[in-house]
């Protein structure tokens, strides 16, 4: 329940701090005291849309902070848990606007975006708006009503997993199957590309191996010229080594001065003599073969002529034949991914009439409830002959929709006789205020959240009507806590706990303040209500008999 809620510098609001406990809370006052302030700003820590207007003037931000007591609320306890925002038994959403338009959002201190704020919000408090007949047209809201009167909400949600699953791959399907002759095509073409790789089988390193093959085969005669007379120089250079070495190993002639040359000839020769090894090898391996020379250059040109056929770089080949390798699967694969999926199409549509038979089977029933609930709210609502009725419209197609296999319509027969249509056409403005209110009552019986919102849900009504709605309200107020923004002495006289919006104002500026009323402060209130302006002692005796008879 809500428990708590700081307004600051919101609107006309300078800083309001107010409590709230269980049962009926009504809120009246003055028209344009600024009733629905308080509402508005709550709705903005359920994450409303965020207007920079609404700061109060010559303040540089707003902010608005509530608390919720969420001790018997497991849903929103799993839901703060599993984000990491869980604050034990309390939560507290808080949002604050800049004159710039900046906003921000809180979940028990850590910042978050608006959509959490909302989403968490719709676990916690139900706000039913005077504005909600206007919703109550469309026939989606009519559809989530009677599911939500239903308990229908798992039921639906696996229902449109199961045709969101059938779409998708209907999807597919159709794209698969508009490009089937485009794709033939290109499968042909990568077909014979494919192949040709194949058979070219360049290996890791090969075109590297063959391009110095070429190199040396192509000037095998000029290698081997070269070579021969790099030999005969080494031998050369080593035989003058070795005798130089000779001449001067005479330590007894030349002394120690000679060592370090004697050293520098001795590796001199080893390393002539290794290189004329190396040299001796390497003359071995090069061989004048025009076949092979042929062979080679044959290769390397098929290479070279596929390369430019892909546009590439000849060492590429192999990632280019790996990735047509891969298209070509996909697109042959493409007749068996088709009768895959029609295969799985059918099963999921299969699933999908189980499920939405059960649906409607249920809605059915639902239906009937749901109509005798309103049916009799709206008797005591002095609308005894009015017929109210859920239909369900089955769908033109089979294909699996989200929402089931009908559409749900609220239709209404406001006199006897008159064949029922919808709400919008047949029901008057203050018909339709009565059929909001009995709507909102019965399927806010059926809710599951802690704290409901009626902002002036009432306009339209008055006199006995009112004092029913009233007691409607207080009845509703035995398993949830309620505010009720009202106009009517009847439905206020019927709350738990009273506040008043006052409003005061200077030159330039206004300020709305919220004070929570005493019995004797009540009676004045009411009476105030019911008079107007010259309150009197009439008055005063009605409002406290209406307040008496509500508390009986």
């Amino acid at each position: 329940m809500l428990s708590h809620l700081t307004i600051s510098n919101y609107t006309i609001v300078d800083q309001l701090d107010l409590e709230f406990a269980n049962g009926m809370t009504v809120v009246t006052g003055e028209t344009g005291a600024g009733k629905s302030i308080m509402l508005d700003a709550l709705g903005l820590c359920l994450g409303d849309r965020a207007d920079p207007k609404s700061v109060r003037k010559g303040a540089d931000r707003a902010e608005v902070s509530a608390n919720f007591d969420i001790r018997a609320l497991d849903p929103a306890k799993s839901w703060l848990t599993e984000r990491e925002l869980d604050a034990g038994d309390e939560c507290i959403l808080r949002r604050t606007v800049t004159r710039e338009g900046r906003s921000r959002a809180f979940i028990n201190g850590k910042s978050c975006t608006a959509q959490d704020c909302s989403e968490l919000g719709a676990m916690l408090i139900d706000i039913h708006s005077q504005h909600a007949h206007q919703s109550l047209l469309r026939r989606d809201h009519q559809r989530q009503l009677l599911d939500d009167f239903a308990g229908h909400g798992k039921a639906v949600g696996e229902l449109e997993q199961l045709a969101s699953e059938w779409l998708r791959r209907q999807r597919e399907l159709r794209e698969l199957s508009g490009n089937h002759n485009e794709h033939h095509a290109r499968a042909q073409l990568l077909a014979y590309q494919v192949e040709e790789l194949e058979t070219l089988a360049l290996q890791p390193g090969e075109l590297n191996e063959l391009e110095q093959s070429q190199k040396q085969l192509a000037n095998a005669e000029h290698i081997l010229g070269s070579s021969q007379e790099a030999l005969e120089l080494v031998d050369t250079q080593e035989d003058g080594a070795r005798k130089a070495l000779q001449l001067i190993s005479d330590g007894g002639l030349f002394g120690d001065n000679m060592t370090t040359v004697q050293e520098l000839l001795d590796s001199a020769a080893i390393q002539l003599g290794e290189a004329r090894a190396e040299l001796q090898h390497y003359l071995d391996s090069v061989q004048i073969d025009p076949a092979r020379l042929s062979e080679v250059e044959r290769r390397l040109d098929t290479i070279y002529e596929i390369a430019r056929k892909h546009r590439c770089q000849p060492g590429q080949l192999p990632e280019i034949y790996q990735q047509l390798s891969e298209e070509l699967a996909a697109l042959t694969g493409g007749s068996e991914r088709m009768t895959a999926l029609e295969a799985e199409m059918q099963e999921l549509q299969a699933q999908y009439q189980l499920a939405a038979a059960k649906l409607t089977k249920s809605r059915l029933k639902a239906a009937k409830k749901l109509t005798t609930q309103i049916e009799k709210q709206l008797a005591e609502l002095s609308m005894e002959r009015c017929e109210f009725t859920v239909q369900l419209n089955p769908r033109s197609s089979e294909a699996p929709h989200p929402h089931g296999q009908e559409d749900i319509e609220f239709l209404v027969s406001t006199n006897p006789g008159q064949p029922a249509g919808a709400l919008g056409k047949i029901a008057s403005g203050g018909e339709l205020s009565r059929i909001s209110l009995a709507i909102a009552v019965v399927t806010a019986s059926a809710s599951t959240i802690p704290s409901m919102v009626f902002d002036e849900v009432d306009v339209g009504i008055g006199g006995a009507v009112a004092e029913v709605v009233g007691r409607l309200l207080r009845t509703l107020a035995q398993r949830s806590q309620l505010l009720c923004v009202t106009h009517l002495p009847q439905v206020a006289a019927q709350g738990h706990n009273h506040m008043q919006v006052s409003k005061s104002a200077s030159k330039d500026s206004a300020s709305t303040t919220l004070q929570t009323l005493n019995q004797k402060a009540r009676i004045e209130e009411i009476a105030r209500m019911l008079a107007g302006i010259d309150i009197t002692a009439q008055a005063r005796a009605n409002a406290k008999a209406m307040l008496a008879s509500a508390d009986s």
